[in-house]
């Protein structure tokens, strides 16, 4: 076990990911370092974010500007609110529509423009907001993903897949994606090599994590380093993704996709007292008992966002972190 919290501030962390649940995390560890990297899935395709990649030929700006927002420091705040602000309609609106837009995207769309590259758009709007630590998009080109469900049904498209619009088992099984062997970014490989700790997850299984365990460079790179490597379930099961998962079904999914479970720790929350509200069609992520031998730790705790019960707790988490390096 580790020093507790204060044992953050001299560790490097790459985060792999980049949804909703990389937010949470990087929102707690950031309160104890800035040493940070992040690696963010370019296979998003759906709501705003897919709406600008389609209009503008961009990689997919939203979850990466979440995680920008979330890395902005203390002292600035104003300006995270200014790039999560989103305008009010649908999120799923035409293309060439600012309704349910988030001005941060946009704002993305524009640094490109300016300086002439995604890469350097980044550099530009990090250095604009007071943005801490480092922020990568997982592959230098766009990527697609398909899915193939629980009964053989092949899904193709981000956005398919999250809003479950197939037809069969409502499960999924694997997850691949098109180009099968993308570039990685500049500076993804030299983040991971300067990581004390390597974390997956949290977020969504086949959508966000996923999509970044299975680019053929990180994959090998996993599996061969010596760090420490920590993989975060999910506190609750996402409907059309992970419906009915357990934890052993989580690290089986990553075994079957990158043939081994290279991760040496497994965070799971064992809070359930919560109600999760039934028009989420939500249900929370299990540990149930198995049998058979493990070369990984299971760390359990409470781990619950009491004021939104499927999301995890930023300081539960990085608490929880700091305990296990």
């Amino acid at each position: 076990m580790g020093t507790g919290i204060t044992s953050l501030a001299t560790k490097h962390f790459a985060c792999l990911g980049g949804g909703i649940g990389s937010v949470n995390l990087i929102k707690g560890l950031k309160r104890h370092t800035e040493n940070i990297s992040v690696v963010v899935s370019m296979a998003d395709e759906g709501g705003s974010a897919g709406r600008l990649r389609r209009l503008y030929d961009i990689h997919p700006p939203g979850d990466l500007v979440s995680c920008m927002s979330a890395l902005i420091d203390k002292e600035h705040q104003q300006f995270s609110e200014l790039l999560t602000y989103r305008f009010p309609g649908d999120r799923y609106a035409k293309d060439d529509q600012l309704a349910g837009q988030k001005l941060g995207n946009l704002m993305m769309v524009a640094a490109r423009d300016i300086t002439g590259s995604f890469s350097d758009g980044i550099a530009h709007l990090k250095e604009l907001f007071h943005v801490k630590g480092y922020i990568y998009p997982a592959t230098r080109e766009k990527v697609t993903i398909s899915a193939v469900t629980a009964d053989g049904v092949e899904v193709h498209g981000e956005e398919n897949i999250d809003l479950g619009k197939y037809n069969g088992s409502r499960t999924l099984r694997q997850v691949l994606l098109k180009p099968d062997n993308p570039q990685l970014s500049e500076g993804v490989i030299e983040a991971l090599e300067r990581a004390d700790v390597i974390i997956a997850g949290p977020g969504d299984l086949y959508t966000t994590v996923l999509p970044v365990l299975i680019i053929p460079q990180v994959k090998a790179y996993l599996k061969k380093s010596a760090q420490k490597k920590i993989f975060i379930t999910n506190v609750a099961n996402k409907p059309f993704e992970t419906t009915g998962y357990v934890v052993s079904d989580f690290i089986s999914a990553v075994t079957t996709h990158l043939g081994s479970f290279p991760f040496d720790t497994v965070i799971v929350n064992n809070r359930f007292d919560i109600p999760i509200p039934t028009a989420l069609s939500y249900t929370y992520v299990e540990n149930v008992k198995t049998t058979g031998m493990k070369d990984y730790a299971i760390v359990q705790t409470d781990l619950i966002d009491e004021a939104f019960s499927i999301y995890h707790d930023s300081d539960k988490l990085a608490t929880t972190i700091a305990n296990t390096i």
